[in-house]
């Protein structure tokens, strides 16, 4: 058989796909913090951050915000802050670092939900009474 431009002369090529020990996961995280933050170079820095969320990925760890030294987005590996203080609350955290930000992402995305479900209520309620009026 005789090849042309319409002929298919290799095996069509697999789309690579994503796989779900591969792919980020993003937790919102809101709130204020200092942390001292070494860098690949080794040099350690002060840096101020508002917080805006915790990116888990394969190998790595990143807490993203707003860096006010910089005056931009970064993201900071957790595996490479020594301290964390909370600003809201004074607490430093030198040791679980990332089980700490775990845990408020978490009570974060509860308290989102818990707010969320209220909200529901209030207007299904406000509804139904306006609904009553309507039939009476």
């Amino acid at each position: 058989m005789s090849h042309n431009a319409f002929s298919h002369t290799r095996e069509p090529r697999e789309t690579p796909v994503a796989t779900a020990s591969g792919a980020w996961r993003t937790l919102p995280l809101d709130g204020r913090f200092d942390l001292v933050y070494e860098d690949a170079a080794g040099a350690w820095s002060n840096r101020s951050l508002a917080a805006r969320e915790l990116k888990l990925g394969p190998g790595r760890t990143l807490l993203g915000g707003i860096d006010a030294r910089r005056g931009g987005y970064r993201g900071f590996r957790v595996d490479r802050i020594r301290r964390l203080v909370d600003g809201a609350t004074g607490e430093r955290i030198e040791t679980g670092i990332l089980d700490r930000l775990l845990g408020r992402a978490e009570a974060q995305r509860r308290a989102h939900a818990t707010r969320i479900r209220r909200q529901a209520r209030v207007r299904r309620g406000a509804a139904r009474a306006g609904a009553a009026e309507l039939i009476s």
